[in-house]
């Protein structure tokens, strides 16, 4: 088979990038590239999550300004969720089209849109829109992330995706932390205090404008990637193809375990700080236990991948998150202000279920085009499920008067995200399991 270039015409060689040209070729791209693919990953992780958790440390004073009620900003508080999942299910359709790199940079710019509008918003209908905007651009990139490690860095899947998930537990602890101390420094009010975080998102752009014009998606496609990543093509799978992921109990469980750890981690971003002012804690420091949870992940979210990249198995390394989660909402029950450093830590451990996660989407597949399929299913399904989950909370939390449900709850979601987990950890490909055709 002839190779790609030759194909091509003199002038539409002379356009194609060092990264278009060398994946065709199925050769290693310039370091160069490889560096700015990193950058690309890390700032673009950064501005996964600030959309989110910025408005949770806000969320009282957002409330007042827009006259919202406690089940409306349970509906807030599920919008993430939601937006990720619908606009999750894009993001293959788009990658195909328009290449991989070229959606996650139109979701930076999508991200750094919404955050610039939203806080211009003039009632709760617009601060809705603008943050969906915002959430459309990350939902894309999150099921993305996952494809792009599996294309440039087949064969350090654990390290790399260790990261960038750090990164992302890095931007998410930060605008817990600084929001409320910027909001009070700039002298000016909530708005001003989701306003800063535009400027973030637009540094995360920059990277992927290069890189716009790549269009694999498939490792697949590049000769010797298999062998890089330690696994085989599946018997009978033909170039590109992609296995019927629906048809796989792996994928299902990997859904449920991303959805179950889904609702928990955006439990905790939107209610956290609230479940702690109600226990007499400054709003200040409650944003400070919010990031200390969030901080966490920065540390965890390099090692855990690694470790699990390394095992056959990830259901011990489940079991373990899952029984710090027990632990952190037993203590936010019984003396959620005592043992508030504690329980923070604890939440923050067990919230390390979603690089695990990610990680797992990666080993599940031997493919790119699997992994693409199963990104897009594990996570848009599993932010279906997810939900339900904070806007039960916040009807809970209005309707009983405290936090006594709420908690329960939350502790007994743990338990079937657990069972998922170690369903989801077993050594299994979803190919296996779908029966992948030509």
């Amino acid at each position: 088979m002839p190779d790609e270039t030759q194909t091509l015409s003199p002038a539409a060689t002379a356009v194609r990038t060092p990264a278009d040209s060398s994946a065709s070729r199925g050769g290693k791209p310039p370091a160069w590239v490889l560096r700015l693919v990193v950058a690309g990953l890390v700032l673009a992780a950064l501005n996964l999550r600030p959309a989110i958790t910025s408005l949770g440390a806000l969320l009282e004073e957002v409330q007042n300004g827009l006259h919202m009620s406690g089940s409306v900003a349970g509906v807030l508080t599920s919008v993430p969720p939601l937006c990720f999942a619908v606009f999750g299910l894009a993001a293959p359709r788009l990658a195909r089209r328009f290449g991989a790199a070229a959606v996650v940079c139109a979701g930076m710019v999508a991200i750094t849109a919404g955050l610039a509008l939203r806080p211009f918003a003039g009632g709760t209908a617009a601060f809705l829109a603008a943050s969906a905007l915002a959430l459309m651009g990350i939902a894309v990139s999150n099921v993305l992330m996952p494809v792009i490690v599996k294309r440039w860095f087949p064969d350090r899947i654990g390290s790399v995706t260790g990261l960038y998930s750090m990164a992302l537990s890095l931007g998410t602890a930060a605008a817990a932390a600084a929001t409320v101390p910027m909001t009070q420094a700039l002298g000016g009010g909530w708005r001003t205090g989701l306003a800063v975080w535009a400027a973030l998102a637009a540094t995360a752009v920059l990277p992927w404008i290069p890189l716009v014009r790549d269009r694999g998606t498939d490792t697949a496609q590049a000769p010797g990637t298999a062998r890089a990543a330690g696994t085989a093509q599946a018997p009978g799978a033909a170039r590109g193809a992609a296995p019927r992921v629906a048809r796989s109990r792996t994928a299902w469980a990997l859904a449920c375990f991303f959805g179950l750890q889904a609702t928990g981690a955006y439990i905790a971003m939107g209610w956290m700080p609230q479940i702690f002012r109600d226990a007499g804690v400054p709003a200040g420091t409650a944003g400070v236990l919010l990031a200390v949870t969030m901080v966490m992940g920065v540390p965890l979210a390099f090692v855990i991948p690694r470790l699990a990249a390394r095992l056959r198995t990830q259901g011990p390394i489940v079991l373990a998150l899952g029984l710090c989660g027990l632990t952190g909402y037993t203590g936010l029950f019984l003396a959620p202000a005592a043992g508030a450093w504690a329980w923070a830590l604890l939440l923050g451990i067990s919230n390390c279920a979603f690089p695990l996660a990610l990680t797992m989407i990666g080993m599940r597949s031997r493919t790119g085009a699997g992994v693409v399929r199963l990104s897009a299913f594990a996570q848009s399904t599993g932010y279906l499920i997810s939900i339900p989950g904070p806007l039960l909370v916040g009807v809970l939390y209005q309707h009983s008067g405290g936090w006594s449900l709420p908690l329960a709850l939350m502790a007994g979601l743990i338990v079937p995200q657990m069972a998922a987990g170690v369903l989801a950890g077993r050594d299994r490909t979803i190919e296996d399991e779908a029966g992948m055709r030509h």
